[in-house]
């Protein structure tokens, strides 16, 4: 059902849990209709309402279904492949239906080779106009840390290969971290226990600040390693571009330092 379509049956776009489904294939807006139900795949209408992957015989020809009951959309894997939702969150085809919440929500269809073919859904909200409503509104910056001069450099020497965007990252351990450190701040007597110190001290200070991932143990007795928490720290601070590309110039670019994780 396309907008216009719903425009017609009297359904403004914008009512509460109204559903905007966008791919590379099309987009559809249906109404809180209970027991209505929107099926996404590579298939064609009227089994189809939404293509996806329609190239890939990976993806199934219904590959999953949103259904309206009890006041939400209920999403479902009816496909082969997994479907992959926000914060990595996996659904297999039996695995129980989960609620969308209202805003904007996208989920992977597991394709061939490295392919991953994405469906963007919105459920409007109260006074919410659909996403269109978004494209004059100011763009949000994102929420950025402030760190002290040795920090960013400690950081930056620990985080060099996520500042270089390279796939699957590590922090740099200590004891190298201290050889480019007595590199580059001979004077300030870096050592791995004053480096520890120093990686605590920022992920207590940051924790409980809306960090995105994890910085302290939260079950003594099931502690992940420190190496664990530094690397959720340096992600974290790349992600939100607290760290970025350019502060790479604190280091000495004449260093042909091994490339060790």
């Amino acid at each position: 059902m396309s907008s216009s379509d719903s425009l017609a049956r009297g359904v403004p776009p914008g009512e509460p849990g109204t559903l905007h489904a966008r791919t590379l294939s099309g987009d559809l807006t249906a109404p809180p209709t209970p027991g209505r139900t929107v099926r996404f795949g590579r298939g064609e209408k009227p089994d189809t309402d939404l293509g996806v992957g329609v190239d890939d015989r990976w993806v199934s020809r219904q590959h999953g279904e949103l259904t309206y009951r009890a006041g939400s959309w209920w999403l479902r894997n009816t496909g082969q492949q997994l479907v992959r939702l926000p914060r990595g969150r996996m659904m297999h085809g039996s695995s129980a239906p989960i609620p969308l919440p209202t805003g904007y929500t996208p989920l992977f269809v597991k394709g061939s080779g490295h392919r991953e073919h994405l469906v963007e859904l919105y459920v409007a909200d109260h006074d919410d106009r659909g996403p269109v409503a978004s494209r004059r509104a100011e763009t949000v910056r994102p929420q950025r840390w402030a760190l002290g001069e040795d920090e960013r450099l400690l950081l930056v020497v620990l985080g060099r290969h996520y500042l270089e965007y390279e796939p699957d990252p590590r922090p740099l351990t200590y004891g190298r971290a201290v050889e480019q450190l007595a590199y580059l701040r001979p004077e300030s007597g870096w050592t791995v226990r004053r480096i520890e110190y120093r990686v605590e001290a920022v992920r207590r200070r940051l924790h409980g600040t809306g960090f995105k991932y994890p910085l302290i143990h939260d079950r003594p007795e099931e502690r992940p390693s420190d190496n664990s928490l530094l690397h959720n720290l340096l992600k974290g601070l790349v992600e939100s571009t607290t760290l970025v590309p350019p502060d790479l110039n604190l280091l000495d670019d004449d260093l042909d330092w091994p490339e060790t994780h």
